[in-house]
């Protein structure tokens, strides 16, 4: 463990006894980062789950690390404390070549062929789910459209029906290990949320070792079929263990994430209609018929909704990383050995960067203001460089597919009108699960 001492030239806004910035942070992340910010500018420090930790929060500084060019980021020891433990062998549990190595095997998953069979797959799923929402009566739509994106993911991913016996036990496990990520009781022991998280990751390892031997010799072209099948330049096949590790990580990442992303996307247009009317009128150009990628194409205007969504309520708010060699910032020296974030979060936010920064505006992603474009990491909440989220293109293919379905048949509208607040970590959710209605479109 590096010493503290190193940094106290890096300002840092007061602690609370025993748990540092950790309480601050989970209850108000925006508003910490914001007050931190204000108060020090671009570099400055948290104590969070026992660890000091360093946040940038500019553009440029996004670009340094997460761009790596002098590779003295690691990812792995970045995560490590919040996920080494649940999901191990992960691609953002990996550095340098061998997280290079990995990536190659799994971006074969999601080439062209592949993702062009997975929209075959899950636009007829989401279709068929979401008209089976209830219409004309209040409903929750995180929990919804979390199991959504889990069954939806059983299909594409695994291979199983949408409606199979187990997802919703899936489910259950995976959020028992998202949940467990950022407990502040980091050992398993009896009736913690930690230990909780720790049997989860078990019940689901094992579900993906069984599947390994049936899926190896079979012509399945669900994501896992692929994963078992598939090889690099050398020829090298994953083994059942890196397999399961990391199918694991990604089926977290892929569903949880989404569904934040589609509940930021629907609050949104629930409390800006005329935003909504405009995506109904793009989806109902697209015309009748079973989705095509020649149909993603053609909606800009939900690609400009979903990247302002994502601008103002990141999948992730930072992204960490642990310095294995002393750098310097802005003429502040930042030692070995202790964690740095590039603070998305606030670079997002930035109003050198975008006008009015906290206002939802898609119109700044138009060809004609393109904000997003001044600088390249200005609108960054995949992330960037060699770990820039290798399921970006899937995510983006399945938010305009669920549109296409929700909005062809109905319009939504806030059940109560009471503002949402946002628990932004470790992934972002609605307090209050986001109640809403449905109205039948005429």
């Amino acid at each position: 463990m590096p010493d503290p001492s190193e940094l106290s030239h890096i300002p840092h806004l007061p602690t609370q006894p025993l748990v540092g910035h950790t309480l601050l942070s989970l209850r108000d992340f925006l508003g910490f980062a914001q007050r931190n910010t204000e108060a020090f500018g671009e570099v400055y420090r948290i104590k969070m789950m026992g660890r000091w930790r360093i946040s940038l929060t500019s553009a440029e500084a996004a670009e340094y690390i997460l761009m790596d060019p002098d590779r003295i980021f690691s990812s792995q020891q970045g995560w490590q404390d919040s996920l080494g433990a649940l999901f191990p062998g992960g691609l953002m549990l990996r550095d340098f070549d061998d997280h290079r190595q990995h990536r190659r095997i799994m971006q074969a998953a999601f080439r062209k062929p592949a993702m062009d069979s997975y929209l075959s797959l899950m636009a007829p799923d989401l279709e068929r789910l979401v008209a089976d929402w209830p219409v004309d009566r209040p409903f929750k739509f995180y929990p919804a459209i979390k199991d959504l994106t889990l069954r939806v993911g059983a299909h594409v991913f695994m291979g199983l029906p949408a409606d199979a016996e187990g997802t919703r036990a899936l489910n259950r496990r995976f959020i028992e290990e998202i949940a467990a990520a950022i407990t502040v009781v980091r050992k398993p022991l009896p009736l913690t949320r930690f230990r909780r998280g720790i049997q989860a990751r078990a019940a689901l390892i094992a579900r993906f070792h069984a599947l390994v031997a049936e899926r190896r010799g079979a012509g399945g072209e669900d994501f896992f079929s692929q994963m078992c099948r598939a090889t690099d330049e050398e020829g090298r096949r994953w083994s059942g263990a890196e397999i399961a590790d990391h199918f694991n990580f990604l089926m977290m990442a892929a569903h949880d994430t989404t569904a934040s992303g589609l509940s930021t996307m629907v609050w949104a247009l629930t409390a800006h209609p005329e935003w909504q009317e405009r995506l109904i009128a793009e989806v109902d150009a697209l015309g009748a018929g079973p989705m095509t990628p020649a149909m993603l194409d053609a909606m800009p205007l939900t690609d400009m909704v979903f990247k302002e969504a994502l601008r103002l309520v990141p999948p992730v708010a930072l992204i960490p990383r642990v310095a294995l060699r002393d750098f310097d910032w802005k003429g502040v020296h930042i030692p070995a050995g202790h964690p740095v974030a590039a603070q998305l979060t606030m670079v997002m936010r930035s109003p050198k960067l975008f006008t009015d920064p906290d206002r939802f505006d898609p119109e700044r992603f138009s060809d004609t203001r393109a904000e997003d474009r001044r600088h390249r990491f200005a609108w960054a909440p995949f992330g960037g460089g060699a770990h820039k989220c290798i399921g970006l293109h899937f995510g983006t293919m399945q938010v305009k597919s669920f549109i296409r379905a929700l909005l062809s048949r109905t319009r939504i509208k806030s059940a109560d009108g009471v503002p949402v607040d946002w628990k932004r970590l470790p992934i972002p959710q609605p307090k209050g699960g986001l109640p809403v209605v449905l109205e039948a479109r005429a």
